[in-house]
């Protein structure tokens, strides 16, 4: 954050003006529940450290306990005392201010105070989700704003900015709400924090594994492109394409994504072909063609210890295979090539037409697609080059010449091939 242009930064200070000015008509001292506000924002600072990010229930249970100047102090020690540069924990600290403001305001305004004291649900919950969704947007908003003064132009949502998550922390901030004006008192509204730190564990630890995951791929990839300099950004473009075919035959998310691991890692086993036949100018020998020929099982034994794989693996092994049995390894065909193997075939020999390497032009995405049907029956599963064609018809295709010198104008391109070039 300290490296960010004039105009974030005057985004920054503006918001910390605002932020300062709502937090300034505090009720007088004998009703401001001082008490309250601090041990909310202790509770507040503490889960920060611990979460390392906002601790939303707080500052929602802040909105739906305390009047909106008196909520808009909760986020700000935390946020000023957190490890990061100052420009940061200022954003940070202004705009948690101003959206629990925004939060407590829109919840006070539907009667959402007496909801809290004498809870009548359903409709206790009505004020609470609009002070949510407020909460939500007003977070969004902000976040997009400062990102694209930084960065430029926010083509994204904001990650972890969905409601969803935001509405399940609503939920626990509402029954701390409920329980600190209960007779129970303020310790066992904190009691409904532990069943969310061990929430919040569980997620910590089913994303330091996805981590790990993509850490591991990331890894094989770039020792792959580092080998094959020609083919720099193939692996991932496969796996977008092969993403696009898995999703258009309607396969579940959990599927999309280990095909997605087999088109980044179907070239893997290239980290054990000799680097000259890589990189040789000029077409194969057939003894050549042999020894590149055994890529996909150097592939699938690299990948043999890599759990998480799973059915990708068979894709790395199989991705040669043709339907009519004249491909490699094993000389497979028809439905006996497992279906993740077929959809990467249809994947890469897509983006090797379209993409320009050493010794071929990159073709246009229509002259591809006539050579695929072309080919469909008999090299590819005609399932999955329809998948594709539908797909792209859909969202359109943005390949990446791979290739930084340019070709001779006299080079004529080269009909793909399968086996005269991984």
């Amino acid at each position: 954050m300290e490296a960010i242009p004039g105009r974030a930064r005057f985004f920054v200070g503006v918001v910390a003006v605002v932020a300062a000015l709502l937090c300034l008509p505090v009720t007088p001292a004998a009703r401001t529940p001082w008490i309250a506000v601090g041990l909310l924002a202790l509770v507040h600072a503490v889960g920060e450290r611990a979460v390392k990010g906002t601790f939303h229930p707080v500052l929602l249970a802040a909105a739906f306990l305390l009047p909106p100047p008196a909520a808009a102090l909760v986020p700000l020690p935390g946020a000023l005392c957190a490890p990061a540069g100052w420009w940061r924990r200022l954003w940070r600290a202004a705009s948690g201010s101003v959206t629990v403001w925004c939060a407590g305001w829109t919840h006070w305004r539907l009667g959402g105070r007496d909801a809290v004291v004498a809870p009548d649900f359903p409709y206790a919950l009505l004020p609470a989700c609009a002070a949510v969704l407020v909460y939500c947007v007003v977070l969004a908003l902000l976040d997009s704003g400062v990102r694209a003064l930084a960065e430029g132009p926010v083509r994204r949502p904001v990650p972890g900015r969905s409601l969803a998550p935001l509405a399940v922390h609503g939920l626990a901030g509402l029954m701390m709400a409920v329980l600190w004006r209960s007779p129970y008192g303020p310790v066992a509204a904190l009691l409904v924090l532990l069943p969310m730190c061990v929430a919040w564990w569980v997620f910590a630890q089913v994303n330091r594994e996805r981590a790990a995951h993509s850490a591991t791929i990331r890894a094989l990839v770039q020792a792959v492109d580092i080998k094959d300099e020609y083919t720099r950004g193939h692996s991932e473009r496969v796996g977008q394409a092969s993403v696009m075919i898995a999703r258009e035959l309607g396969m579940d998310d959990r599927r999309v994504e280990l095909i997605r691991f087999a088109g980044i890692l179907h070239d893997v086993g290239k980290l054990g072909v000799p680097t000259r036949l890589l990189r040789k100018d000029g077409p194969l020998t057939p003894e050549e063609r042999r020894i590149i020929e055994l890529h996909p099982e150097y592939g699938h034994e690299i990948t043999r210890g890599i759990a998480f794989l799973g059915e990708a693996r068979s894709a790395i092994l199989h991705h040669h295979e043709r339907l009519d049995g004249s491909g490699y390894p094993y000389g497979l065909a028809g439905d006996r090539i497992p279906e993740p193997a077929r959809v990467v075939a249809v994947a890469d020999a897509f983006d090797a037409m379209t993409s320009t390497r050493s010794y071929s032009r990159a073709r246009p995405v229509p002259v591809a697609l006539a050579e695929l049907r072309r080919c469909a029956g008999t090299q590819f599963d005609p399932r999955m080059v329809d998948a594709l064609e539908r797909a792209l018809a859909r969202w359109g295709w943005h390949p990446v010449v791979t290739a930084e010198e340019p070709l001779p104008e006299a080079r004529a391109a080269r009909p793909y091939r399968q086996g005269v070039r991984p």
